[in-house]
């Protein structure tokens, strides 16, 4: 293995014993034809399955992959957040084992990095949706970026694409930020735009995963929505807050003016509970923008 490789590929790999070595060769060969040097994480993640010992038998054969095992299930965000901060790498990768997305491109994207300085961040925005509960994942997902690009002010072709590379250096002070879970993904991307970060997207295809799925529709999609919300209060809280303050301070002025013109002198109780809460939620707003601002990781 080369002593200072200039990419590192995060591989999590969970159950994924019938193609995962399928998919280290596909990533391998690319990265060899490609000239960089690099190294390949593969990550089980606590396999229930013969996952970790078909890695380790097939090592040898692999001298920039790198096997490292979970002796418990710590998510794929775990995975990626532990293997993005043991990274040698410049540049470091992530994706999946499941044979979904075009792992072959992976240099494509390095390329990126390396050619245009100001970009930060790569992303494969995947053109098709294949997984599981597709009637209710696509219109699920499209609310849930639409949500994200209005409270980050940009628009995302992709929210949770596990296709990326990005800078390490970049990346560093986010990764504490990682959930567990599938969400890490929105989480890398959100902490990069709201910090205005360059994040390219390249359009992919997307294939039907290998093996069974591991995204559960109505807890993964209720944690997607509470980590963007989570991500954009932690960056700028006022574009979540604020909104709602005007909101109610608005409508209890109207109220207000309504009420005296109905009962002169006299101010409904709802009116003044609506202007009051939206007198302290504008001060909450205010008092979380200090906070964030006085903070020294943004």
């Amino acid at each position: 293995m080369t002593n200072t490789p200039h990419v590192t590929i995060v591989l999590p790999c969970y159950n994924e014993q019938d193609h995962v070595i399928d998919e280290v060769e596909r990533i391998c060969k690319a990265m060899d034809a490609s000239g960089h040097t690099y190294e390949l994480l593969a990550v089980d993640d606590c396999s229930t399955d013969q996952t970790l010992a078909r890695l380790e038998d097939a090592a040898p054969h692999y001298p920039n992959m790198q096997v490292v095992p979970f002796h418990r299930n710590g998510g794929s965000g775990t995975v990626r957040r532990i293997g993005s901060q043991q990274a040698r790498g410049d540049i470091v990768v992530w994706t999946d084992a499941d044979m979904s997305y075009p792992n072959e491109r992976i240099p494509e994207l390095v390329d990126i990095l390396d050619q245009d300085p100001t970009v930060d961040q790569v992303v494969g925005a995947r053109t098709t949706e294949e997984g599981t509960h597709k009637f209710l994942r696509v219109p699920a997902k499209w609310f849930i970026r639409k949500t994200a690009e209005r409270l980050a002010g940009q628009k995302i072709p992709d929210l949770n694409s596990g296709l990326r590379a990005f800078r390490k250096d970049v990346a560093e002070p986010y990764l504490k930020l990682l959930p567990p879970g599938f969400s890490c993904v929105t989480t890398i991307t959100l902490a990069f735009l709201s910090n205005q970060h360059d994040v390219r997207y390249v359009p992919i295809d997307y294939a039907k995963r290998a093996g069974s799925s591991k995204f559960h529709f109505v807890h993964d999609a209720y944690r997607y929505i509470l980590q963007v919300l989570r991500m954009v209060m932690y960056f700028n809280p006022l574009k979540v807050l604020m909104p709602l303050a005007l909101w109610l301070l608005g409508l209890g002025v109207a109220k207000g003016i309504l009420d005296m013109v109905l009962h002169p002198l006299r101010f409904a109780i709802n009116t003044v509970l609506i202007f009051v809460t939206g007198l302290i939620i504008a001060s909450m707003a205010l008092l979380a923008d200090l906070i964030v601002r006085s903070r020294g990781d943004t």
